[in-house]
């Protein structure tokens, strides 16, 4: 199947769009379990982006052991071939400590890439790259978002046409292996996926009423704003070595903030341009999630979310 189709060990993985209350079922199952969590989330893994990401405070995090989180700097990329290497060692040295590994966060394709398996696919190519820019830098990026459309279209129906950073990587990957994106993502052999997943139990939290998410997605964004979000973005332009494009300076709100500070984007806009951002994040979440048929799916707005959450945990764990 490809480069890592072992079978994963035992373990548990709650998964759902932004806000909806990943980390509160994680502390609660923490409560009630031996359980190390290992997040699931491309934004976590950064220092210093705290409040945007809506980081697990420090007694949260004091509450369970945690694995990747502020592993990076900001100046780094860390991709879903290093999400899975890291995820299958921290599997087996947390089965190790007689512990159940607890998989938690909302990166859809990390989770794809694990349950999957991934198969090993073109570094960074300098040259390629370099081609790539020079070409949008004539042609803009939609169109060379319609190029990407030509040779791999699964990867450009999840993209933006102003995704540069990941069209470029596609457009890279191609290039470089003659193969599209999709292809190393793609299920070679269902076979084998089932034999991978077998004994891992996706819980998904996916609201009943998408109204009761944007208004938590709202709320989350304006306390965000208040919390210090717009200082936190300044103290990291401030650095000097940041800038727009990086994977980590396009994550949800963030790219917002940039702009606003830029003055690209007007300041008295940033928060409802940021919402809108990430109820489009929540939307492409879901469909992920509903992608993935042995999940088995929570109402995150019942009223009984939580309860349902740690029952199914009980019986498994």
């Amino acid at each position: 199947m490809s480069a890592s189709s072992r079978a994963l060990p035992r373990c548990i993985a709650i998964a759902g769009p932004t806000a909806s209350g990943k980390t509160a079922a994680a502390l609660a199952i923490a409560q009630r379990h031996p359980v190390e969590i290992i997040s699931v989330d491309s934004a976590l893994v950064y220092r210093g982006m705290d409040i945007g990401t809506a980081k697990p405070t420090a007694a949260e995090l004091a509450a369970a052991p945690h694995h990747l989180i502020n592993i990076r700097d900001p100046l780094q990329a860390y991709s879903a071939a290093e999400f899975v290497a890291d995820a299958e060692r921290l599997l087996a040295e947390i089965h190790a400590r007689g512990k159940l590994p607890l998989l938690v966060g909302g990166t859809m394709l990390y989770f794809k890439a694990l349950f999957d398996g991934i198969d090993p696919m073109p570094g960074a190519d300098p040259a390629i790259r370099a081609a790539i820019e020079a070409e949008a830098a004539v042609q803009g990026w939609p169109a060379m978002h319609a190029q990407l459309a030509q040779v791999d279209p699964p990867t450009a129906a999840r993209l933006q046409p102003m995704d540069t950073q990941r069209i470029q990587r596609a457009l890279e990957v191609y290039r470089a292996s003659g193969q599209p994106l999709s292809s190393f993502h793609a299920t070679k052999d269902i076979a084998a996926r089932a034999d991978r997943i077998s004994a891992t139990t996706l819980i998904s939290l996916e609201p009943a009423d998408r109204a009761w998410l944007h208004a938590r997605i709202a709320l989350r964004f304006e306390q965000m704003l208040a919390a210090g979000f717009l200082d936190e973005v300044v103290t990291l332009r401030a650095r000097g070595d940041l800038y727009p494009d990086l994977p980590s300076m396009r994550c949800v709100g963030y790219r917002q903030a940039w702009e606003a500070l830029d003055g690209t984007l007007p300041m008295a806009e940033l928060c409802e341009r940021g919402i809108y951002a990430t109820r489009q994040l929540a939307k492409r979440q879901i469909t992920w999630l509903r992608s993935m048929p042995q999940r088995q799916v929570v109402a995150c707005d019942a009223p009984d979310a939580l309860q349902q959450v740690l029952a199914l945990v009980d019986r498994i764990a």
